[in-house]
């Protein structure tokens, strides 16, 4: 089992160092920020972007993997993205995760003037999205006349990278999904595949909709011809409903008991908040940090 831990780019530097690096002091394997122009209940909260944020934490650390919890095509392009993601993969030697989903109907989806999605136009976009970010990315320098593309959602004429990701041929890719037709796309696409679980009004119907999930990927696996062992796994532990799993250690430690059980290969909690949503105490999060070993 692998431990992450999300910090929300709320903290002003060097105070976000801090936690950057304590996330790696703790022994977390993977450290997280989410990738939206301002989230929910917190939009009237300081709001730093993702990209400068995440260059800032490869340089004050050394072995950690960082990530997006997930980026989305809501306000990006896969161009200059694909540039960006590239750049933070080179600084931090090759640590970079790419997590990607196909965007909320939050502020994001909106603040751009863009009119609202379906689900399905939602996911159609998604696809088209991470595709063209597959090619971009195992682009080689000097092959010719660039990657051109010309979708439904983004196009791209003789597009170069110039500029390439430490990791070959390209940095993991984390998908998001729950429904059936994003399960098959983790399934084909993916390194990986994380989840929020179901919406649930109690712990046991939740943890019985991710049983469920984990099911259904199976299948997407087995319907795209993948051995169900080569897709890396990660729960979120946690959700703005009020399921915080650092609450306590106890609460942690049932989490990681059953995602173990579900097969789960990573677990991500949040880094406690002083107030709101996840709120906690880094006490406990210090705690939690000292059984990481004992719960691998």
């Amino acid at each position: 089992m692998r431990f992450g831990i999300v910090i929300l780019p709320q903290y002003d530097w060097p105070e976000a160092g801090r936690l950057w690096l304590g996330a790696e002091q703790y022994g977390f394997d993977h450290a997280w920020t989410y990738d939206h122009l301002s989230w929910r209940g917190l939009a009237g909260e300081r709001w730093h972007a993702t990209v400068p944020t995440l260059t800032a934490a490869a340089s004050v650390t050394e072995r950690i993997r960082l990530g997006t919890f997930v980026a989305s095509p809501n306000f990006r392009h896969p161009v200059p993205f694909a540039k960006d993601v590239a750049t933070i993969d080179q600084i931090s030697g090759g640590r970079f995760i790419l997590g990607l989903g196909s965007g909320g109907t939050g502020f994001d989806a909106t603040v751009l003037g863009q009119a609202e999605l379906t689900p399905r136009a939602r996911f159609d976009r998604f696809t088209e999205f991470v595709e063209v970010l597959d090619r971009l990315l195992r682009f080689e320098r000097g092959s010719g006349e660039g990657i051109s593309y010309e979708g439904n959602e983004f196009s791209a004429v003789a597009a170069r990278m110039v500029g390439e990701p430490a990791q070959e041929p390209r940095m993991p890719f984390l998908l998001a999904a729950n429904g059936p037709r994003a399960l098959r796309f983790a399934a084909r696409l993916g390194e990986g595949w994380v989840t929020t679980g179901p919406q649930a009004y109690s712990d046991a119907s939740w943890w019985a909709g991710v049983a469920e999930l984990v099911i259904r990927l199976d299948d997407a696996c087995a319907a795209e011809g993948r051995d169900p062992t080569t897709i890396d796994r990660t729960l979120s532990l946690d959700s703005d409903e009020g399921r915080y799993s650092l609450a306590s250690v106890g609460a942690f430690e049932d989490a990681v008991g059953r995602a173990r059980e579900l097969g789960f290969t990573d677990v991500i909690s949040h880094w406690p908040r002083a107030q709101g949503i996840y709120e906690g105490s880094e006490s406990v999060l210090e705690e939690v940090a000292g059984r990481l070993a004992a719960l691998r």
